[in-house]
């Protein structure tokens, strides 16, 4: 199965990048292949939310849907994205905003496996090159809205 990890160090705090990945609605904005994401339910739970939301990726002609619960624990603060339906045998992604000097460090890892091995050839690559600049699409669109920090952000 393909899978990559990552940590990058970035000068927003570690609430200020929950809230970016956990606005899950917005990723068609600026999240490479995203085309179209709805969020079919929200339940709170104890120490957050769940949702189910169905996330539309495309690439030239190729077109497919996919729905994932994604766990939203902001106390901690950190995003599970765990695989439900769609065009994958297995999808897992997680994320983790630890603080650190001068804004977070975000541990950032995805496992996935397409279901057809024809979807694999076609789209694998692309599919895998994107996955290995969410870290950096994220960043992006944090620094869009709060800006490059002038001092240390607060953890």
């Amino acid at each position: 199965m393909p899978s990559f990890a990552t940590q990058r160090r970035v000068p927003h705090s570690p609430r200020e990048m929950f809230d970016v990945v956990a606005d899950v609605e917005r990723y068609p904005e600026f999240l490479p292949l995203c085309e179209s994401l709805a969020v079919e339910s929200r339940t709170p739970t104890a120490d957050g939310s769940v949702l189910i939301a169905r996330m539309a990726v495309g690439y030239r002609a190729i077109r497919e849907a996919f729905t994932s619960r994604v766990t939203l624990k902001p106390a901690e603060p950190s995003i599970l994205v765990e695989y439900l339906d769609g065009p994958f045998r297995h999808l897992e992604n997680r994320w983790r905003f630890l603080a650190a000097p001068g804004g977070c460090d975000i541990d950032f890892y995805i496992d996935y496996q397409f279901r057809s091995t024809m979807l694999a050839l076609v789209m694998g690559a692309v599919f895998d090159k994107a996955v290995r600049h969410y870290a950096e699409a994220f960043e992006a669109r944090a620094r869009a809205l709060y800006g490059a920090p002038s001092a240390a952000p607060q953890a």
